[in-house]
């Protein structure tokens, strides 16, 4: 697996899973569960949706000239 998750993207994933996990916890309820996969994407630096569109938030390192 090559990784297709930036550093913003990661810090937005974190943020975005725990204020799920937060929302689900103070709700009471099992959809907050929903936010452990953002957390999941972002730990492993890896997103399956990206994918098929072929998307990546990582930088690029520049060819180095030969």
């Amino acid at each position: 697996m090559k990784s297709n998750v930036g550093t913003i993207d990661r810090i937005i994933r974190y943020l975005a899973g725990a204020a799920i996990l937060a929302a689900g916890y103070y709700y009471k309820s099992w959809w907050g569960l929903i936010g452990f996969l953002p957390l999941l994407t972002a730990t492993i630096r890896f997103c399956p949706a990206y994918l098929p569109f072929g998307l990546s938030t990582c930088k690029t390192k520049p060819d180095s000239p030969r």
